[in-house]
């Protein structure tokens, strides 16, 4: 579960505080599929990146599984990162000196999972990119390198999944290959998936869409459990 209880950022702007995000509380239940939508600026990115613990909040705590981010040190935040969350960016962030098997495979042989090279081989194929494990990034197409970056992020089994933007960068036919891949990840795996996005298409077919205007929660359909 992801709890928000009061949470803000302020960050400095030419010597002035920016809000980016007013105090805001917000409960994802385990296996949610939510979408945060809104305007370039509104504070998704920002959102994501605080549930991640990539950001500190200015204000209020973020909760993970009854853990309070906010009262970690670096060192456990990383931990917990590794063990619960997987994070999906727009522009893709693979290592270009990598095959995609590798780059799959990098965050296992970090963690010291002993089966990394199997568990690599079958997130390459779960995303149906078998026959291209041995390519780089510059020869992949800017699905298949999503595709890559969503088996990245399962590769340590995470409970939550992050994704910012997922088909940003995308023409509308893969695009439409990325939201059916990640819903299939959150109904087969039961995964807590929350998106950032501007895509009307993505955003319907998630169990809940919060929209932010200004740093504000401006509107909120679907379920909330």
């Amino acid at each position: 579960m992801i709890e928000l209880r009061g949470v803000s950022k302020t960050v400095m702007s030419g010597g002035e505080p920016l809000t980016i995000l007013h105090p805001l509380d917000l409960c994802v239940p385990a296996g949610q599929l939510l979408a945060v939508t809104g305007r370039s600026g509104s504070g998704k990115s920002t959102l994501l990146g605080l549930i991640a613990g990539l950001d500190a909040p200015s204000g209020g705590q973020v909760v993970i599984d009854g853990v309070d981010l906010t009262g970690l040190g670096e060192d456990r935040l990383a931990r917990l990162r590794g063990e619960k969350i997987g994070f999906v960016f727009q522009f893709f962030n693979l290592i270009p000196s990598l095959t995609a098997f590798e780059n799959v495979l990098v965050p296992m042989e970090i963690a010291g999972r002993r089966d990394a090279s199997e568990r690599a081989r079958q997130l390459v194929g779960e995303v149906g990119l078998t026959t291209r494990g041995h390519h780089y990034p510059s020869q992949l197409s800017g699905g298949e390198q999503q595709r890559v970056a969503i088996a990245r992020a399962l590769a340590n089994d995470p409970a939550i999944l992050l994704a910012d933007e997922p088909t940003g960068n995308l023409d509308s036919e893969n695009g439409s290959h990325i939201i059916d891949l990640l819903v299939a990840i959150n109904r087969s795996r039961g995964t807590t998936l929350v998106l950032a996005t501007h895509d009307v298409t993505l955003a319907s077919r998630t169990d809940r869409q919060v929209t932010l205007s200004d740093g504000h929660v401006a509107a909120e359909t679907g379920r909330t459990e």
